[in-house]
């Protein structure tokens, strides 16, 4: 939706540049937002399939109620956070004098659809959890369909600016949210929203919170980084176009994860099922066809992102100084791509396979031990401290995937151990 939103965003006359920045601010609260959708999915859903491997259907729905009741609860206090302190967090991230204006603009009405971003990405992993991927990709084309639609209506007909693009996405998850819970309420799923299930139970939750706190850790650490590359480069001089520039490559960043992470999720309920019906063989399978396909698709944007970034960064922006100054700056940045599909593929089998701790270590070794510290140290180490910058994600992607592959290598031969004796 925000990848949709800024789009159209960066195309408004006159202002689009200023305002592409604005929302590209906002970016940092939005992936908080959907990583706490992800802390109770991701942990989950994958444990609602490992009990419906071993056939025990009425624990994977007492699994399904409490993750819906816990979302909810979770959606009240962001939506008040985001209303109150909304502002104040917008400056922390890195919103200038010049963007301030449109960053409220667009999180004040963001705000409200706190409550459809929890349940659209939450409610969605478990109808995915059950074999429905066809259902549960209408679900997401259902909102992403609407949204662009709805945003040039109210970003460009209604002048509304970033307001609309805001308004448009609410909407749009609104309509999402409801096609996937009648489903999850209705007559095709195997799992069913009951309304004894809807309670929250420490027993319940909490292994789903542990399992999900690798996926959580991964994408609320976004929103950390992003704040680092952000004030890293105002420190260095970037100024407001080096921050416009770092809106547009975590942009096309979002076209190589997003991809990686809806295969990885594809491929998720098939691990977890077959784990847990102890076979070996199949996920042994399904974990070989995911690291060709996730590692295929990583190769090919690297490619095509080193040969015409341009392309890319004219998706987001008309602005020939914006574009001149983003394209080199995009080969740099995403130089470890073609590599990043071993990473997620090796990262949410750990998740799929119910092992939180390995799938914390690796989240939290690429973003925390890495990329932060690099963030600050490659500004020294290169003459010019803005390129030395947007260094720091490659290098960290390069080593972070060396550390990952070797982790892997054992602990998956131990895990495969552990249902084959």
């Amino acid at each position: 939706y925000n990848i949709v939103d800024r789009i159209y965003i960066g195309h408004i006359p006159s202002d689009g540049s200023l305002a592409l920045t604005g929302v590209g601010v906002c970016m940092p609260i939005i992936m908080i937002v959907s990583a706490f959708a992800a802390l109770v999915s991701s942990g989950g859903a994958p444990r609602a399939s490992i009990y419906m491997g071993k056939q025990d259907n009425k624990s994977a729905e007492n699994i399904l109620g409490n993750c819906f009741i816990l979302q909810i609860i979770i959606s009240v206090i962001l939506t008040a956070i985001l209303l109150i302190w909304g502002r104040d967090l917008l400056l922390a991230f890195g919103a200038s004098e010049n963007t301030i204006s449109y960053a409220t603009d667009y999180m004040h009405i963001y705000a409200f659809g706190t409550l459809f971003v929890q349940l659209t990405l939450g409610m969605n992993a478990f109808i995915t959890a059950q074999g429905f991927t066809t259902f549960s990709m209408v679900s997401v084309l259902i909102g992403a369909v609407c949204n662009i639609v709805l945003d040039p209506v109210f970003i460009f007909v209604f002048h509304m600016g970033v307001r609309g693009a805001a308004l448009a996405t609410v909407i749009s998850q609104a309509i999402s949210t409801l096609w996937v819970v009648s489903f999850l309420c209705g007559k095709k799923t195997l799992l069913h929203l009951r309304k004894k299930h809807l309670h929250l139970e420490a027993k319940v939750v909490l292994p789903c919170i542990a399992l999900g706190l690798a996926a959580f850790i991964m994408q609320s650490s976004e929103s950390i980084v992003t704040v680092c590359f952000n004030s890293s480069l105002l420190r260095y001089g970037g100024g407001d176009i080096a921050v416009g520039a770092m809106t547009i490559l975590t942009s096309v960043m979002q076209f190589a994860m997003l991809p990686l992470q809806g295969i990885a999720q594809g491929a998720q309920p098939i691990s977890s099922y077959n784990y847990g019906a102890k076979n070996a063989d199949r996920v042994k399978k399904t974990f070989r066809l995911l690291l060709i396909t996730c590692l295929s698709y990583s190769v090919l944007l690297w490619a095509a992102v080193q040969l015409v970034p341009r392309v890319f960064v004219s998706i987001f922006t008309a602005d020939t100084d914006l574009i001149g100054f983003t394209a080199p700056m995009l080969k740099i940045y995403l130089g470890g791509l073609f590599l990043f599909g071993i990473q997620i593929a090796c990262q949410m089998t750990f998740t799929s396979l119910g092992k939180a701790v390995n799938s914390i270590i690796v989240a939290v070794v690429r973003k925390f031990v890495l990329l932060i510290p690099l963030i600050y140290i490659m500004p020294h180490m290169i003459s010019d401290s803005t390129t030395g910058v947007y260094m720091a994600e490659p290098i960290a992607d390069i080593t972070a995937v060396i550390f990952t592959s070797v982790l892997f290598t054992f602990q998956f031969k131990k895990a495969l151990a552990e249902i084959q004796n």
